[in-house]
């Protein structure tokens, strides 16, 4: 980014802050026993859209605010995410819900206590199906399973899907999706684990007939000719949880104080982005480039404003769009959102018995650091840590049960 930009986005960034009201002075968080412990975080995050809140606190300076210097690492894969935030080379990720909590169980790699400080944002993922697969008339989930059931493909040719990580987000997306409309993920089709930045490379290649995954690499599928939007992720659950600021326990623990910083600095910045449609468009601008996500910023800039084509002529407008802020709705970090990756768990057979679920979530989400964060910033929060939703096939989920919830799908492992 050119130096001139930057400070334009400063500007900017300063004039909204006075505007909106910033909370507590950076004065009273850098001295004192509130002084962060660590004054330089590196921050992990994957090429998505969703990646915005930590990447424009760091540019827009709001981390300075706060006594902490953020550093924003592009990495290649959520398997690298995992492994980088298990081995202390990352303090911090933009990270998937369930990939945290399949790290605190050992599922699916190394088991480490992790931490999620809060929730980046809600909607805004995608699936995706292929170009070919939409002329024969599969071009959403009931079509999907018309096809495949009149196929009756065996387990050697079955139909291709990717998801970005085994115990992710896009992973229980697709598989809660596929099994609303009769088709069984695990038996009737062949699942693979695809970085998100390769899979429309992938489907170009013909490697895949299907994907779910985050923005823009939905939109960019449709752009570049191959593929067609079946589904939104906020069709499958408004308001779904989707990417946290995640750490380990141990560093959570060790330096509360910087854990703290950077929550307020990004809760700054997720206000900033849905603060204005300029300030979207301007992130939009600042996370194309090359250092960040990499691609042309008409594959972001649409869908952040819940403009939506399904490239095949249909467009709408989705009031339901990725927020990253949402008056404070978005960031807590509700207890029940991470239940409910678990009970995806067990319904799929990544894990073999009831975990305690609410225990392992009050282990894992950060609750109090967080309240403390947000109300310095005067933002509201939650009384109750648990919340419902009625998803897509009907079943609402309130994490009042979730054993019984767990077991109680027709289409599981």
């Amino acid at each position: 980014m050119s130096e001139d930009r930057r400070k334009l986005l400063v500007s900017g960034a300063a004039a909204a802050v006075s505007t909106a009201g910033s909370g507590l002075s950076i004065q009273a968080w850098a001295a004192g026993s509130d002084k962060p412990e660590k004054e330089e975080v590196r921050i992990g995050f994957i090429p998505l859209t969703d990646c915005a809140s930590v990447v424009m606190a760091s540019v827009l300076g709001f981390d300075k605010k706060y006594g902490v210097r953020i550093v924003a690492s592009k990495e290649a894969s959520w398997a690298g995410v995992r492994d980088k935030l298990v081995n202390g080379e990352l303090d911090m990720a933009h990270a998937l819900y369930g990939l945290v909590y399949g790290v605190h169980l050992g599922v699916a790699g190394p088991k480490k206590d992790m931490a999620v400080l809060m929730t980046l944002n809600q909607n805004g993922q995608a699936i995706t199906l292929s170009r070919k697969l939409a002329d024969k008339g599969a071009v959403d989930g009931a079509s999907l399973s018309k096809l495949m059931a009149a196929e009756k493909r065996g387990p050697d040719d079955a139909r291709t899907f990717a998801q970005t990580f085994p115990t992710g987000t896009h992973a229980m997306w697709l598989y809660y999706w596929m099994a609303a409309h009769g088709i069984h993920p695990l038996k009737e089709a062949k699942v693979i684990t695809v970085p998100p930045p390769q899979m429309v490379a992938n489907m170009r290649a013909s490697a895949m007939d299907g994907f779910c995954v985050g923005e823009p690499w939905n939109h960019r599928a449709i752009m570049d000719g191959i593929g067609i939007t079946a589904a939104t992720t906020q069709e499958i659950w408004t308001d779904h949880p989707e990417k946290v600021l995640a750490c380990s326990g141990d560093f959570a623990r060790k330096y509360p104080n910087t854990a703290r910083a950077v929550i307020m600095a990004v809760l700054e910045a997720s206000r900033w982005i849905d603060a204005s449609l300029s300030n979207k468009l301007k992130m939009a601008e600042t996370i194309a480039e090359k250092s960040y996500v990499n691609t042309g910023v008409d594959a972001i800039n649409q869908r952040i404003l819940g403009r939506y084509q399904n490239g095949l002529g249909k467009t709408w407008d989705d009031p339901n769009h990725m927020k990253f802020f949402r008056d404070g709705a978005v960031n807590f970090p509700y207890l029940s959102d991470g239940m409910w990756f678990l009970t995806q768990h067990k319904r799929w057979g990544l894990i073999k018995e009831h975990p305690d679920y609410l225990g392992v979530a009050r282990q894992i989400n950060q609750v109090a650091l967080y309240r403390e964060a947000a109300g310095a910033l005067k933002i509201n929060t939650p009384k109750d840590v648990l919340r419902s939703a009625k998803l897509i096939d009907g079943v609402v989920w309130d994490g009042r049960d979730p054993a019984r919830y767990a077991d109680g799908f027709k289409i599981k492992a």
